[in-house]
């Protein structure tokens, strides 16, 4: 068994498996098949070149590599939990390959890989998948990035010409002299190939967009390979296919051979898990991805023996590539290879990853796990990791710092940090400094206070108290943790007339009833009780950028909360309001750029999976338009008789089908109220027809990734309807139906 084969490629996001739609879709069972088909062939052509680039990396035979790619693809494929999951050779286990291959001799390494794939298959029965997901983000990042940078350092080597060393350490300190002297040619293969892979997913216009259908990877490599004809270089080689020999026990001590047994296990599995975690988030981000997660215990027994249809095909693809196209592969420079993985390893160390560990403060773990990495290897940077962690956490449990600062007769008690047993006796001399019947805030920072520090502070608040002190708990970012019973109790979708509590008042001492500061008074309610609540989640939100799945186009009515009736969040809903949801169709006269303009910028630069488009009950433009059906053209014209001309086609298309609405339209529950809720459903579904008006949204819908539907939200009921588009007729959302069309 190929020592690669136990873990994941960089590849997987790229598979289009559909063995998970949901069932209710329409695409045949053709078109499947051509997705499948198309989704195998994307990633076998990336999975080739980097399982060469792999295996010449760690000084396996070039061969190994597309073994692991061909058994990984199959077998994986066939067993493993995580669909959209591809199998085969992994920078991830670069560096300890190499270190097995130099230190035991290939054949014990394939041993050494046989052991670990039954400690994963032992692990997956044990079900102690979702176990190895506690370990620290920041160390896992900090291993892979550590793998990453001691791959760039070897394979730089061969960039240049020259041969890697056996450690991180002798191949930085070797770096210079090979600058010096590189080989002109190895350089020039190395160039090419970096710069196809920087410059090929950025190539512009439309012939571009074709060009970027072949894998970066692949046109790389090629163009790579074409550059170096006519040069002396070496090259990869294949040796003859034949039976090698059987994996040989590894001749050493035994602790030494049990510790490369568990550092491949624990490598592969976490770097398989964390891949399939990650695959489940993109897919989540789609609007047809079905609930079930990966099924990490089955993903580990499949990378121990060790979409499905086009992981599967991908591996098909490279057994037939090793049988029949020996010959190709072996015109492709080691450079270019080297070039490819040394990317790769590039790649591993994450800029993202590392600025969301230090705006954790766990940047401490995960420079100890790379630089321990690098310069003593995988198993011992884990180790160095771990402790570091469990050294920080100890820390940060027992550092705790109390001050007290006196402002005038009110005082301030800030305590930073956990409040445990250890903090108890600087908490009581801290708050023995604060006078009897003095007004304190008392302000935690930390997240946790145990039971001896809670007794001695609510001793010490009792005391207070009863010598006629005032004591205010709050914690961080100013939140009450007790509030006396008139304290605010608002939701936050309490309408502002209900917020007597936080009503600002007038210089006079009267509440403001005219409600001119009352956005104030709401704005400053959220900096107290909201704001400390969301802030990590925007912070969140402002470092990556925002990603909503839906762009939501509804009426500005004032009554219609978007966030309350959806249960979403910030960075959920792209959402365009205007009087009326309407959204004109282009090139019309007097088409409204706004809209287009968001929806342009939703469905090609934001890439949102769905576009609704919401109606509501008691809708005043729905009654405008009805009014104005009996105006003669004289009418005067308005900013808003302007704007309504968008919805005289849902007015015609009402007057066209009449008032019983044959068949066009109707609530499944009850029949429709009035003219004016029949002209709110009809108006939805023609604001649908101009969506689809719009060339990008209709070459979106139909390539299967962007889907529309129509949506009314009767206010009075506080119920919401969703289009069935085939039947023509809205239906009422239960709570105890997730999907009722």
């Amino acid at each position: 068994m190929q020592p690669q084969s136990t873990n994941t490629t960089d590849t997987s996001n790229t598979t289009a498996s559909t063995d998970s739609a949901p069932s209710g879709a329409r695409e045949s069972g053709r078109h499947l098949w051509r997705r499948d088909l198309f989704a195998s062939v994307v990633v076998f052509l990336i999975t080739v070149p980097l399982s060469l680039g792999i295996a010449l990396a760690t000084g396996a035979p070039l061969q190994a590599g597309l073994v692991a790619a061909a058994v990984g693809g199959i077998v994986a494929g066939l067993l493993g939990g995580a669909p959209l999951q591809v199998s085969g050779a992994a920078t991830g286990l670069v560096v300890v390959t190499a270190e097995l291959v130099q230190q035991y001799g290939w054949r014990a390494t394939c041993a050494i890989t046989a052991l670990a794939g039954l400690a994963q298959l032992a692990l997956g029965a044990a079900r102690v998948a979702r176990a190895t997901l506690a370990v620290s983000p920041a160390i896992v990042h900090g291993l892979l990035s550590g793998v990453g940078v001691t791959i760039a350092l070897g394979q730089v080597h061969v960039v240049l010409g020259g041969s890697p060393y056996s450690s991180a350490a002798a191949n930085l300190a070797a770096l210079p002299s090979v600058l010096t002297d590189p080989h002109p040619a190895a350089l020039l293969v190395g160039a090419v190939t970096l710069t196809v892979l920087i410059a090929w997913p950025r190539l512009p216009g439309r012939a571009g967009r074709w060009l970027r259908a072949v894998p970066a990877p692949v046109a790389a490599v090629a163009v790579a390979t074409a550059a170096a004809t006519g040069l002396v270089l070496p090259r990869v080689s294949l040796p003859r296919w034949e039976l090698q020999a059987l994996p040989a026990v590894p001749e050493g001590p035994v602790l030494g051979v049990f510790a490369a047994v568990l550092t491949v296990t624990l490598v592969a599995s976490m770097e398989s898990l964390l891949s399939a975690v990650a695959v489940d988030r993109l897919r989540s981000e789609r609007p047809d991805a079905p609930a079930d997660p990966a099924a990490l215990d089955r993903e580990l027994i499949g990378q121990g023996a060790a979409t499905r249809k086009s992981t599967v095909l991908q591996g098909v693809w490279v057994v037939l590539c090793a049988g029949l196209l020996t010959s190709v592969l072996e015109l492709i420079p080691l450079a270019a290879l080297g070039a490819l993985v040394m990317a790769a390893g590039v790649r591993m160390v994450s800029v993202v990853h590392v600025q969301n560990v230090r705006m954790r403060r766990e940047f401490p773990m995960y420079a100890a796990t790379l630089g321990s990495v690098v310069l003593l290897g995988v198993l011992q940077g884990l180790a160095v990791g771990l402790v570091v962690t469990g050294f920080l956490a100890l820390r940060r449990l027992a550092h705790t710092r109390i001050t007290v600062e006196a402002r005038g007769r009110d005082h301030l008690v800030l305590v930073s940090g956990q409040l445990t047993f250890l903090a108890v006796p600087r908490l009581t001399r801290a708050l023995a400094h604060v006078p009897n019947g003095a007004s304190v805030v008392v302000e935690l920072g930390g997240s946790f206070m145990d039971h001896a520090a809670y007794d001695a502070l609510q001793s010490w608040t009792n005391a207070h108290r009863a010598h006629g002190g005032r004591v205010t708990l709050r914690g961080r970012g100013g939140q009450p943790i007790a509030e006396p019973s008139g304290a605010h109790v608002c939701h936050p979708w309490t309408p502002w007339r209900n917020h007597h509590c936080t009503r600002p008042a007038t210089d006079t001492g009267t509440p403001d009833t005219g409600g001119g500061r009352q956005l104030l008074g709401g704005v400053t309610a959220f900096q107290r009780h909201t704001a400390p609540l969301v802030r990590d989640e925007l912070a969140r939100l402002a470092l990556e950028g925002q990603r909503p799945t839906q762009l939501f186009l509804t009426c500005a009515d004032s009554r219609l909360v978007t966030s309350m009736i959806t249960s979403s969040g910030p960075g959920d809903l792209f959402t365009v309001r205007n009087v009326g949801n309407l959204m004109p169709p282009p090139d019309s006269d007097g088409t409204c750029d706004s809209v287009g303009a968001a929806v342009e910028y939703a469905v090609e630069v934001l890439r949102v999976g769905t576009i609704t488009v919401c109606g509501h009950s008691g809708c005043g433009a729905m009654q405008a338009l009805l009014d104005a059906a009996g105006q003669g053209p004289g009418a005067q014209q308005s900013s808003l008789t302007r704007w309504l001309r968008h919805g005289r086609p849902s007015l015609a298309r009402i007057q066209r089908i009449g008032r019983l609405g044959r068949g066009e339209v109707a609530l499944a529950d009850r029949p429709v109220a009035d003219d004016a809720e029949r002209l709110a459903l009809v108006n939805v579904m023609q604001q649908l027809d101009h969506l689809m008006a719009h060339v990008c949204v209709a070459r979106r819908v139909a390539e299967g990734t962007l889907q529309l539907q129509g949506m009314y939200f009767h206010v009075a009921e506080a119920q919401a309807y969703v289009l069935d588009p085939r039947s023509r007729t809205f239906k009422a959302v239960r709570p105890e139906v997730l999907d009722t069309v």
